[in-house]
Protein backbone atom coordinates (compact mmCIF):
# COMPACT_ATOMS: atom_id res chain seq x y z
CA UNK A 1 0.00 0.00 0.00
CA UNK A 2 1.07 3.64 -0.59
CA UNK A 3 1.47 5.96 2.04
CA UNK A 4 -1.94 7.68 1.16
CA UNK A 5 -3.60 4.27 1.25
CA UNK A 6 -2.25 3.13 4.60
CA UNK A 7 -3.82 6.66 5.94
CA UNK A 8 -6.84 5.62 4.98
CA UNK A 9 -6.98 2.10 5.85
CA UNK A 10 -5.28 2.88 9.43
CA UNK A 11 -8.11 4.68 11.55
CA UNK A 12 -11.10 1.26 10.12
CA UNK A 13 -8.58 -1.53 11.11
CA UNK A 14 -10.26 -3.64 13.82
CA UNK A 15 -8.52 -2.51 17.35
CA UNK A 16 -6.11 -5.63 19.14
CA UNK A 17 -7.30 -6.90 22.28
CA UNK A 18 -4.67 -6.47 24.04
CA UNK A 19 -4.81 -2.51 23.29
CA UNK A 20 -8.77 -2.69 24.92
CA UNK A 21 -7.56 -4.38 28.18
CA UNK A 22 -9.02 -7.65 26.86
CA UNK A 23 -5.43 -9.70 27.66
CA UNK A 24 -3.46 -11.25 25.11
CA UNK A 25 0.43 -10.14 23.65
CA UNK A 26 0.90 -7.34 21.58
CA UNK A 27 1.96 -8.70 17.57
CA UNK A 28 5.09 -9.06 16.67
CA UNK A 29 4.65 -7.56 13.60
CA UNK A 30 3.36 -4.34 12.08
CA UNK A 31 0.10 -5.06 10.25
CA UNK A 32 0.56 -2.50 7.59
CA UNK A 33 3.23 -5.08 6.32
CA UNK A 34 1.07 -7.84 7.12
CA UNK A 35 -1.76 -6.45 5.03
CA UNK A 36 0.92 -5.81 2.32
CA UNK A 37 1.98 -9.70 2.29
CA UNK A 38 -1.74 -11.17 2.27
CA UNK A 39 -2.83 -8.46 -0.71
CA UNK A 40 0.54 -9.77 -2.46
CA UNK A 41 -0.85 -13.19 -1.85
CA UNK A 42 -3.88 -12.69 -3.27
CA UNK A 43 -2.68 -10.33 -6.39
CA UNK A 44 0.16 -12.95 -7.43
CA UNK A 45 -1.24 -16.09 -6.56
CA UNK A 46 1.77 -17.08 -5.04
CA UNK A 47 1.66 -20.06 -2.49
CA UNK A 48 2.23 -19.25 1.56
CA UNK A 49 5.49 -20.84 1.72
CA UNK A 50 6.51 -18.94 -1.65
CA UNK A 51 6.27 -15.66 0.45
CA UNK A 52 9.32 -12.78 -0.49
CA UNK A 53 11.72 -12.64 2.36
CA UNK A 54 10.68 -8.65 2.26
CA UNK A 55 7.17 -9.54 4.39
CA UNK A 56 7.29 -11.30 7.36
CA UNK A 57 7.41 -15.27 7.91
CA UNK A 58 4.91 -17.00 5.62
CA UNK A 59 3.63 -19.17 8.81
CA UNK A 60 2.96 -15.41 10.70
CA UNK A 61 1.62 -14.38 7.72
CA UNK A 62 -0.60 -17.29 7.79
CA UNK A 63 -1.67 -17.37 10.60
CA UNK A 64 -2.16 -13.77 10.77
CA UNK A 65 -4.63 -14.24 8.17
CA UNK A 66 -6.27 -17.70 9.54
CA UNK A 67 -7.27 -15.60 12.64
CA UNK A 68 -9.13 -13.02 10.77
CA UNK A 69 -10.39 -15.30 8.30
CA UNK A 70 -12.50 -16.96 11.70
CA UNK A 71 -12.94 -14.33 13.74
CA UNK A 72 -14.66 -12.69 10.83
CA UNK A 73 -12.42 -9.82 10.59
CA UNK A 74 -11.91 -10.21 6.87
CA UNK A 75 -15.67 -8.90 6.35
CA UNK A 76 -15.93 -6.56 8.83
CA UNK A 77 -12.41 -5.06 7.75
CA UNK A 78 -14.36 -4.85 3.67
CA UNK A 79 -17.42 -3.51 5.27
CA UNK A 80 -16.03 -0.54 6.62
CA UNK A 81 -13.96 0.10 3.64
CA UNK A 82 -17.13 -0.37 2.02
CA UNK A 83 -19.03 2.30 3.73
CA UNK A 84 -16.08 4.56 3.41
CA UNK A 85 -16.38 4.18 -0.45
CA UNK A 86 -20.22 4.71 -0.80
CA UNK A 87 -19.88 7.71 1.33
CA UNK A 88 -17.03 9.22 -0.61
CA UNK A 89 -18.89 9.39 -3.72
CA UNK A 90 -21.87 10.30 -2.11
CA UNK A 91 -23.77 7.47 -1.93
CA UNK A 92 -26.10 6.37 0.92
CA UNK A 93 -23.92 4.45 3.75
CA UNK A 94 -26.46 1.62 3.05
CA UNK A 95 -27.76 -0.13 -0.11
CA UNK A 96 -30.97 0.18 -1.20
CA UNK A 97 -30.48 -2.45 -4.49
CA UNK A 98 -28.31 -5.02 -5.55
CA UNK A 99 -27.35 -8.01 -8.27
CA UNK A 100 -27.16 -11.15 -7.61
CA UNK A 101 -25.29 -13.64 -9.45
CA UNK A 102 -23.13 -17.08 -9.44
CA UNK A 103 -19.89 -17.79 -10.89
CA UNK A 104 -18.16 -21.03 -11.50
CA UNK A 105 -14.41 -21.89 -10.98
CA UNK A 106 -12.26 -25.02 -11.49
CA UNK A 107 -10.90 -26.49 -8.18
CA UNK A 108 -7.37 -27.23 -7.31
CA UNK A 109 -6.20 -30.97 -6.45
CA UNK A 110 -5.89 -29.54 -2.88
CA UNK A 111 -9.63 -29.14 -2.62
CA UNK A 112 -11.54 -32.47 -1.43
CA UNK A 113 -14.07 -33.80 -3.18
CA UNK A 114 -16.77 -33.12 -0.10
CA UNK A 115 -16.74 -29.58 -1.14
CA UNK A 116 -16.36 -29.45 -4.55
CA UNK A 117 -19.18 -30.60 -8.18
CA UNK A 118 -19.44 -30.91 -11.34
CA UNK A 119 -21.26 -27.63 -12.97
CA UNK A 120 -23.28 -29.37 -15.91
CA UNK A 121 -24.42 -26.11 -17.60
CA UNK A 122 -20.68 -24.53 -17.80
CA UNK A 123 -19.16 -27.74 -17.46
CA UNK A 124 -16.96 -27.21 -14.84
CA UNK A 125 -15.35 -29.20 -11.90
CA UNK A 126 -14.77 -26.83 -8.48
CA UNK A 127 -16.88 -24.57 -6.84
CA UNK A 128 -19.25 -21.98 -7.03
CA UNK A 129 -19.15 -18.31 -5.78
CA UNK A 130 -22.60 -16.39 -5.02
CA UNK A 131 -22.67 -13.24 -4.54
CA UNK A 132 -24.92 -10.01 -4.29
CA UNK A 133 -23.30 -6.77 -5.24
CA UNK A 134 -24.77 -3.21 -4.71
CA UNK A 135 -24.65 -0.87 -7.89
CA UNK A 136 -21.65 0.36 -7.81
CA UNK A 137 -19.94 -3.54 -8.62
CA UNK A 138 -18.97 -3.55 -4.68
CA UNK A 139 -19.65 -7.13 -3.07
CA UNK A 140 -22.87 -7.06 -0.01
CA UNK A 141 -22.58 -10.73 0.56
CA UNK A 142 -20.30 -13.97 -0.40
CA UNK A 143 -21.13 -17.59 -0.64
CA UNK A 144 -18.96 -20.21 -1.92
CA UNK A 145 -20.13 -23.60 -2.04
CA UNK A 146 -19.65 -26.67 -4.45
CA UNK A 147 -19.94 -26.39 -8.08
CA UNK A 148 -23.14 -28.47 -8.26
CA UNK A 149 -25.06 -26.30 -6.18
CA UNK A 150 -28.23 -25.07 -7.02
CA UNK A 151 -28.60 -21.34 -7.19
CA UNK A 152 -31.96 -20.78 -5.95
CA UNK A 153 -31.23 -23.18 -2.91
CA UNK A 154 -28.33 -20.59 -1.88
CA UNK A 155 -29.92 -17.48 -3.01
CA UNK A 156 -32.60 -18.43 -0.18
CA UNK A 157 -29.79 -18.31 2.75
CA UNK A 158 -27.84 -15.60 0.92
CA UNK A 159 -30.53 -13.11 0.34
CA UNK A 160 -31.74 -13.67 4.10
CA UNK A 161 -28.08 -12.73 5.40
CA UNK A 162 -28.06 -9.78 3.06
CA UNK A 163 -31.37 -8.78 4.41
CA UNK A 164 -30.30 -9.40 7.99
CA UNK A 165 -27.07 -7.49 7.24
CA UNK A 166 -28.53 -4.06 5.44
CA UNK A 167 -31.85 -3.34 6.36
CA UNK A 168 -32.83 -0.50 3.49
CA UNK A 169 -31.68 -2.95 1.18
CA UNK A 170 -35.37 -3.11 -1.28
CA UNK A 171 -34.54 -4.38 -4.87
CA UNK A 172 -32.11 -7.42 -5.98
CA UNK A 173 -32.06 -7.86 -9.95
CA UNK A 174 -31.40 -10.79 -10.58
CA UNK A 175 -31.29 -13.55 -14.43
CA UNK A 176 -33.47 -16.41 -14.98
CA UNK A 177 -31.95 -18.76 -12.74
CA UNK A 178 -33.65 -17.05 -9.72
CA UNK A 179 -37.21 -17.55 -11.10
CA UNK A 180 -40.05 -19.41 -9.24
CA UNK A 181 -40.44 -19.91 -5.43
CA UNK A 182 -37.43 -17.52 -4.58
CA UNK A 183 -39.41 -14.58 -6.05
CA UNK A 184 -42.37 -15.15 -3.24
CA UNK A 185 -39.90 -16.23 -0.44
CA UNK A 186 -37.79 -13.01 -0.94
CA UNK A 187 -40.94 -10.83 -0.76
CA UNK A 188 -43.75 -12.58 2.05
CA UNK A 189 -40.16 -13.52 4.65
CA UNK A 190 -37.30 -10.80 3.20
CA UNK A 191 -39.63 -7.77 2.28
CA UNK A 192 -37.34 -7.66 -1.05
CA UNK A 193 -38.50 -7.74 -4.83
CA UNK A 194 -36.53 -10.18 -6.94
CA UNK A 195 -36.68 -8.62 -10.34
CA UNK A 196 -35.42 -11.09 -13.17
CA UNK A 197 -33.27 -9.71 -16.17
CA UNK A 198 -34.19 -11.84 -19.39
CA UNK A 199 -32.43 -12.13 -22.67
CA UNK A 200 -35.13 -11.64 -25.41
CA UNK A 201 -35.45 -14.49 -28.13
CA UNK A 202 -34.06 -12.23 -31.33
CA UNK A 203 -30.94 -11.88 -29.32
CA UNK A 204 -27.50 -12.88 -30.86
CA UNK A 205 -24.20 -13.68 -29.31
CA UNK A 206 -23.00 -11.21 -26.59
CA UNK A 207 -25.59 -8.48 -25.37
CA UNK A 208 -24.85 -6.09 -22.46
CA UNK A 209 -28.06 -6.68 -20.28
CA UNK A 210 -29.30 -4.37 -18.11
CA UNK A 211 -28.29 -4.10 -14.21
CA UNK A 212 -26.76 -7.38 -14.76
CA UNK A 213 -23.70 -6.38 -16.31
CA UNK A 214 -22.75 -5.14 -13.12
CA UNK A 215 -21.97 -7.99 -11.43
CA UNK A 216 -19.75 -9.06 -14.22
CA UNK A 217 -17.60 -6.28 -13.77
CA UNK A 218 -17.37 -7.61 -10.39
CA UNK A 219 -15.95 -10.71 -11.68
CA UNK A 220 -14.14 -10.08 -13.93
CA UNK A 221 -12.24 -7.50 -11.03
CA UNK A 222 -11.81 -10.82 -9.36
CA UNK A 223 -9.81 -12.59 -12.11
CA UNK A 224 -7.44 -10.18 -11.85
CA UNK A 225 -6.55 -11.35 -8.61
CA UNK A 226 -4.52 -14.57 -9.69
CA UNK A 227 -5.23 -16.09 -6.51
CA UNK A 228 -8.92 -16.28 -7.60
CA UNK A 229 -8.52 -17.27 -10.97
CA UNK A 230 -9.11 -21.14 -9.70
CA UNK A 231 -9.55 -22.44 -6.29
CA UNK A 232 -6.99 -22.81 -4.24
CA UNK A 233 -8.47 -22.89 -0.84
CA UNK A 234 -9.42 -26.17 1.14
CA UNK A 235 -11.76 -24.74 2.73
CA UNK A 236 -15.06 -22.87 1.63
CA UNK A 237 -14.95 -20.25 4.47
CA UNK A 238 -11.11 -19.55 3.25
CA UNK A 239 -12.06 -18.98 -0.31
CA UNK A 240 -14.57 -16.33 0.87
CA UNK A 241 -11.81 -14.41 2.36
CA UNK A 242 -9.52 -14.74 -0.18
CA UNK A 243 -12.52 -12.61 -2.35
CA UNK A 244 -13.04 -10.00 0.37
CA UNK A 245 -9.50 -9.41 0.48
CA UNK A 246 -9.08 -8.62 -3.11
CA UNK A 247 -11.97 -5.78 -2.61
CA UNK A 248 -10.16 -4.37 0.20
CA UNK A 249 -7.34 -3.93 -2.77
CA UNK A 250 -9.97 -2.31 -5.11
CA UNK A 251 -11.61 -0.16 -1.93
CA UNK A 252 -8.23 1.11 -0.56
CA UNK A 253 -7.01 2.23 -4.81
CA UNK A 254 -10.29 3.83 -4.73
CA UNK A 255 -10.43 5.77 -1.66
CA UNK A 256 -6.65 6.82 -2.18
CA UNK A 257 -8.13 8.79 -5.49
CA UNK A 258 -7.67 12.52 -5.18
CA UNK A 259 -10.88 12.86 -6.93
CA UNK A 260 -13.60 9.90 -6.72
CA UNK A 261 -14.98 9.14 -9.49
Amino acid sequence: MTDLEWGRVRPLLPVPGWLRGRGGQPEAYCHRAMLDAVRYLVGNGIKWRAMPVDFPPWDRVYAFSRRWRDRGLVKEFYDRLHRQARTRLRRNAEPTAGVIDSQSVKADAVVDADSRGFDGGKLINGRKRHVVVDMLGLSLAVMVTAADAGDRLVAHALLRHVADAHHQLALIWGDGGYTGGLIEYSLTMLDLVVAIVKRSDDMRGFVVLPKRWIVEHFFAHLMRSRRLVRDFERRPSSAESMIYWSMTMLMTRRLARPHPR
